[in-house]
């Protein structure tokens, strides 16, 4: 090409072409990205019965590994003789904790579930007396059809979000089948955890590199960190809820008790227990304990604000000392982000799975991003 021909692109076209090009590979690995969570989805949906099961095993195996590890150096006890004795140790704490406290706990559920229709009608009564005139309008306007539709609709969305939330359950109450096959699932979950405790290897990653010859050095070495991190990641935060929801249960349980609230010894184990998918059991719980504290014999303003205070003092001691001592800056998420991930995860995996898994993906891919932007990138911390 002779030297006076001017070039095929000006400058300004050339910035343009490259920032085209760049947002198009952009949007192509975004596209990727919702695409593949839509098919992961739709496989954990499809196969959610046999997928959790397993995982469970297999998250409660990383938690307990170190006990089988010291109890099999420690005491010198072969590996399946310390998983013997785990498994044995465990089955008597349950049948301790049983024998203390389900009794108590079972009959105040049962008592509850069978108050919750009288529950109602209080509710329905409380509004006659103190709001006549806002259930006047609510009633003449429930009678329009048009307002009738958006609430059928309403209903129906409700319906849909209760089963995405709960997919086991709504499998398991499909019949006779569904019910044995839930019930099948929670048996396994021993039998599986046998065998993952069984395995001598501490380091669960160990063998990973020998499955990835076709990744060079450097990305292998990437890979094997960014599993170990998601494992840690994994092991930090379910050891932590647990432990975190369970002091809160108590917490709660015996605060609502001292308080007066009718079950609340059931109430606050279930809100405690719940907390393990960060902020569902505080949602969840200010929702039926308040409304329960307000309108049942005796109750009033004063236990409404004796629990809500039972609330506020347990929760500020989840946040600045069970937290901060038992989980640390495990996930260094802000309180926002982790809120939009349980309502995004559990979208994109279809139910309480993925809101479990919630934080400890987002803290994955947090980790992941931070080591693309500073080994690939150049970006500084």
């Amino acid at each position: 090409m002779p030297a006076d021909d001017p070039p095929l692109l000006t400058p300004t076209q050339r910035k343009l072409a490259a920032f085209a090009l760049s947002f198009a590979a952009v949007a192509g690995i975004v596209a990727l990205f919702g695409v593949t969570l839509l098919l992961l989805g739709r496989v954990l949906d499809r196969f959610s019965s046999v997928i959790w099961p397993i995982a469970t095993a297999g998250i409660l195996a990383l938690i307990l590994r170190p006990v089988v590890g010291l109890l099999h150096r420690r005491f010198g006890l072969r590996r399946i003789s310390a998983v013997i004795i785990l498994y044995g140790l465990f089955v008597l704490a349950v049948a301790g904790v049983i024998f203390a406290f389900a009794p108590a706990v079972i009959s105040q559920i049962v008592d509850f579930i069978a108050y919750l229709p009288t529950l109602w009608q209080n509710t329905l009564q409380w509004g006659e007396q103190h709001f006549p005139d806002w259930l006047a309008f609510a009633r003449k306007h429930l009678e329009n059809p048009e307002i009738q539709k958006v609430f059928a609709s309403l209903t129906l969305q409700a319906q849909d979000l209760v089963a995405q939330l709960a997919p086991s359950l709504r499998q398991a109450g499909a019949g006779v089948f569904g019910l044995f096959g839930f019930v099948a699932s929670l048996a396994i979950i021993p039998v599986y955890l046998f065998f993952f405790l069984l395995s001598g290897t501490e380091d669960p990653t160990k063998k990973l590199p020998e499955h990835l010859p076709f990744l060079n050095p450097q990305h292998r070495a990437d890979v094997v960190f960014l599993v170990r991190e998601f494992l840690g990641i994994i092991v930090a935060f379910f050891r932590g809820q647990i432990l975190i929801g369970l002091i809160m249960g108590v917490l709660l349980a015996l605060g609502f008790s001292i308080a007066g609230l009718r079950f609340g010894l059931a109430l606050g184990i279930l809100v405690g227990l719940l907390n393990i998918v960060p902020y569902l059991g505080s949602i969840l719980g200010l929702s039926v304990v308040l409304p329960l504290a307000l309108l049942q014999p005796g109750g009033g303003l004063g236990l409404v604000a004796a629990c809500l205070a039972v609330f506020i003092v347990v929760q500020a001691v989840e946040g600045w000392l069970l937290t901060p001592r038992i989980m640390g800056e495990q996930t260094g998420l802000h309180p926002v982000a982790i809120i939009f991930a349980v309502f995004f995860w559990g979208q994109a995996f279809g139910g309480i799975l993925g809101m479990l898994l919630a934080v400890p993906l987002t803290a994955f891919f947090v980790t992941a991003w931070r080591l693309v932007r500073r080994k690939y990138f150049a970006v500084p911390r």
